[in-house]
């Protein structure tokens, strides 16, 4: 079902997609009312997972936190017939002409902006950019996934609850939910106003994820949510940076591909991380304590080579930044003022 659904989906929905005629700076309200309608949503199940830890809720109770997250949840179909409304009250006062998709205003000066630097997927295979890109997904995405296959038996090792190992499991969507819409709106904030280019974040989320790591292997009382909070924030954020990395290092044209070819380094890190690393560990300390293993000593080595590990995504990130930085500087920024 799970492989299914997501393939169905799209199919049956295909179908109600329609072109409309619209402008960019008229859509950016309502989109921002999505980003605040998630982000509320977001806020509220955090909170009531976390009161759920501390009191015990009746079933009473239990109803009266479930009607206002469906009004929550309902919320964004508010903000699309809003949406509609208003964009037939402009149509009806002014009509453009104009392509349904591309803006073609200064097109002759975004073609020039745009020329000459689509790559496609061998031309990319060839540079080091591509390489760097694989490697850095590899150790971030890779030990965010063995992070969060295992978090369940870390902390059963540390001693902690199983209702409290159900409630980082629950809590770390928030955070890698939290990581991804931070990271795609700081990294934008900066990038327009401070000229930073993008890579830099990345060097600094997977330094970030390093530091989770560290807190998660020295298994003190309460390092399992400080730690888990600082993976899942960093590694949501990757999810938010690789693509949009990848798409101004080499262009649109060709970025679907480019970007799923790179994607491969996820699964493949965590493989490495969670069976080659944490899994060969953990057995190894079982076998010594009798079957089950408990205490820190069962995941400090696996975490802190993951701790390693990213660190050396964030080297590899770095060198990204210095290479990619006159090119930001030169084409990605001055095409953000064009557009702008």
């Amino acid at each position: 079902m799970l492989a299914l659904l997501p393939t169905i989906n799209p199919l049956l929905l295909m179908y109600f997609v329609r072109v409309y005629n619209t402008r960019e700076r008229d859509e950016k309200k309502h989109l921002n009312y999505f980003s605040v309608v998630s982000l509320l949503i977001a806020s509220y199940l955090m909170v009531i997972i976390i009161l759920n830890n501390i009191l015990f809720f009746q079933s009473s109770a239990r109803i009266a936190t479930f009607v206002p997250l469906l009004l929550l949840l309902a919320s964004p179909l508010c903000v699309a017939v809003k949406a509609r409304q208003s964009t037939s009250m402009m149509l009806s006062t002014y009509f453009v002409e104009k392509d349904p998709l591309i803006d073609t205003s200064n097109s002759s000066d975004a073609d020039k902006l745009n020329q000459d630097d689509d790559v496609n997927l061998c031309e990319a295979l060839r540079t080091s950019n591509f390489w760097f890109l694989f490697l850095a997904m590899a150790c971030g995405m890779g030990s965010g996934l063995a992070t969060v296959n295992n978090i369940s038996q870390i902390g059963e090792s540390l001693g902690y609850k199983s209702f409290e190992t159900s409630t980082l499991v629950s809590l770390w969507s928030i955070w890698n939910f939290l990581g991804r819409f931070g990271g795609g709106y700081v990294s934008d904030y900066f990038m327009h106003v401070r000229k930073w280019p993008r890579p830099l974040f990345m060097a600094i989320t997977l330094a970030a994820m390093s530091i989770g790591h560290a807190i998660i292997a020295f298994g003190m009382r309460g390092s399992l949510y400080i730690g888990s909070i600082l993976v899942g924030v960093c590694y949501g954020s990757q999810w938010s940076l690789m693509p949009t990395i990848t798409s101004e290092i080499f262009s649109l044209r060709h970025m679907g591909t480019i970007f799923n070819t790179i994607s491969i380094a996820s699964p493949l890190g965590s493989y490495i991380l969670s069976v080659k690393v944490v899994g060969q560990f953990y057995d190894k300390e079982a076998i010594d304590e009798g079957g089950a293993c408990i205490g820190r000593n069962c995941f400090m080595p696996s975490f802190l080579i993951m701790a390693g590990c990213t660190l050396l995504g964030s080297f590899v990130a770095i060198l990204l930044f210095f290479r990619t930085r006159n090119f930001y500087n030169l084409v990605i920024i001055r095409r953000l003022h064009h557009l702008g």
